[in-house]
């Protein structure tokens, strides 16, 4: 038991700890907890400058600030200073996809697809319009909800940037959804690598395959520099445009999010895609860095 949350049961595994479904014995809800050891966190070096804590205590930041119909979120934070445990307690969404008996496994046709879209770009619009990186956006980190809606959730290799330059250099998502440019080793854009996962993520909705997959990493990374994208034959002009956008290897040409939810096949019967205007606590991100450097 950890302060009102009564353990039910270990549901997964997070970047450097495990998540444990609680029920509150207050309000009788479920909470997905992540637990960590932070002596372990301190010790595991990520880059020359930066531990496992350090993109920790960025994840808490990061989700801090957000409030979004489309992304999980973070009710609160159990870090007492005289134990070795750190707690995030997260809204509880159990959802998994559902393929409907649409084509391969993980297909789950242009409907359903559009849907999830939808809500993957109003989340991620509303990240990147406040100068949030995800870094590894892909199923398994989109979560459905009973009703239906999709989630953003795992921050733990997310980026807050102060302006609208969001160079990065270091890649740590998942290789399959990595675009291009981050395959060369070079700096390169987070938002356009981020568009560049919505599109590998779109393909695999659609068709049930990833669009490159190689036998090694090196293999995977070289098609995905280097290979030409396969449609079938009978797929949705509209929605072939749409991949063929999101996956352009160039990313200066890449389409933006802004670009997808005016593309018509997004809008479909359905109209604008919700617009969401900012909750996000920038001025206490700023403190608590401050704070976080003083000590």
């Amino acid at each position: 038991m950890i302060n009102e949350y009564v353990h039910v049961r270990k549901i997964g595994a997070g970047s450097y700890g495990k998540v444990v479904l609680y029920r509150s014995s207050l309000d009788g809800k479920h909470y997905a907890i992540k637990a960590f050891h932070k002596s372990h966190l301190s010790k595991l070096r990520v880059a020359p400058s930066e531990t496992a804590m350090t993109d920790v205590r960025r994840e808490v930041l990061i989700m801090k600030m957000l409030q979004h119909p489309n992304i999980v979120n973070l009710i609160e934070v159990i870090d007492d200073p005289n134990s070795d445990h750190f707690y995030m307690v997260l809204e509880y969404v159990e959802g998994k996809w559902d393929n409907d008996g649409f084509g391969q496994p993980g297909a789950i046709g242009e409907s359903m697809a559009r849907k999830y879209l939808r809500d993957i770009v109003s989340g991620l619009m509303y990240l990147h319009g406040h100068n949030v990186v995800h870094g590894d956006i892909k199923p398994d980190n989109l979560l459905v909800a009973p009703s239906g809606t999709v989630k953003i959730g795992d921050f733990s290799v997310s980026q807050v940037f102060e302006d609208d330059n969001d160079v990065l250099r270091r890649s740590p998502g998942t290789p399959v959804f990595t675009a291009p440019e981050c395959c060369l080793g070079l700096t390169y854009g987070g938002k356009a690598a981020d568009t560049w996962a919505v599109g590998v993520t779109l393909y695999y909705m659609i068709i049930g395959q990833y669009p490159f997959l190689g036998e090694t990493l090196q293999d995977t990374y070289d098609k995905i520099v280097n290979n030409s994208l396969v449609f079938p034959d009978a797929m949705n002009p509209e929605l072939r445009n749409l991949l063929e956008g999101l996956l352009c290897k160039d990313p200066t040409r890449r389409l933006t999010l802004n670009d997808v939810a005016k593309h018509t096949w997004v809008l479909g019967d359905n109209g604008p895609i919700p617009q969401y205007l900012c909750w996000c606590k920038r001025d206490r991100l700023r403190r608590d860095n401050t704070t976080q450097d003083s000590n």
